[in-house]
């Protein structure tokens, strides 16, 4: 992106975005779309959650969701809308989503009733896409999490060759996805055994995939910083195309 882009960019949010709202605040909008950057809502370790910047489901919010739904908007015909919707698995407005985003997932500890609407949400085909999380503690904590919606599904590995990385964009390239502490500091693993990266998911009886598992990896500060010099162009392009293939992936699907 040029630099008078970035600026404009920039600008934009700080005049539209200045703080975290509130849920209701942040999901009341005029603006009709067909597709929505829809991030959950949860508490760290299964506290209540709040909306300031510091909460870990809010990490790369918003610079990440609207730069992702601009290449959306640049790169598809999907009606989609850059303005991002905040939805929590214990209310039944997460069904009018496709997918749902959820970050830095290693902090996430599900309620019975949160397990429920998750289960229930992804057999009606709703998908689920995770990131950012490293390290073996913190998928011990979401792998607990994900037994208690799916105690029956295992979690695998995702092959090259599956539709969700060629619905639209062929990804053959399994490049781990750094965030940009990582990448400043020459390197692209974050956390103790945060190497390699990971793709892995959960099916349903029909082989669609339902949960997509961006593991040891950062496709959320990729977006966030698409117009950063510091960030390394090929890997921002590299997770556009992950995010916009998970996108199609939960339209067509």
């Amino acid at each position: 992106m040029s630099c008078r882009y970035g600026a404009v960019i920039c600008l934009v949010l700080m005049i539209a975005l200045p703080v975290a709202p509130s849920l209701a605040q942040q999901n009341s909008t005029s603006e009709y779309a067909e597709v929505y950057f829809a991030r959950l809502a949860f508490g760290s370790y299964g506290r209540g959650f709040g909306s300031g910047r510091g909460e870990a489901w809010l990490r790369d919010w918003p610079e990440a969701d609207f730069h992702l739904m601009q290449g959306v908007r640049r790169l598809t015909k999907i009606d989609s809308s850059i303005e991002g919707r905040h939805v929590r698995f214990d209310d039944d407005s997460m069904f009018d989503y496709p997918a749902i985003y959820a970050v830095k997932v290693g902090f996430m500890r599900l309620s019975d009733v949160e397990a429920a609407h998750m289960r229930e949400y992804l057999l009606r085909g709703g998908f689920l896409i995770v990131d950012d999380f490293h390290g073996p503690d913190q998928w011990a904590e979401f792998e607990a999490s994900m037994r208690r919606v799916f105690p029956e599904r295992p979690i695998v590995e995702l092959p090259t060759g599956d539709e969700v990385f060629h619905v639209l964009y062929d990804v053959d390239q399994r490049t781990q996805i750094p965030g940009i502490q990582a990448v400043t500091s020459g390197r692209t693993w974050e956390h103790r055994l945060g190497v390699p990266g990971h793709w892995r998911g959960i099916y349903d009886d029909d082989d669609r995939l339902m949960v997509a598992i961006n593991f040891n990896m950062d496709l959320g500060d990729a977006w966030e910083h698409a117009d950063d010099p510091r960030y390394p162009e090929p890997l921002t392009a590299l997770a556009y195309r992950f995010g916009i293939n998970y996108l199609v992936y939960a339209m067509t699907h």
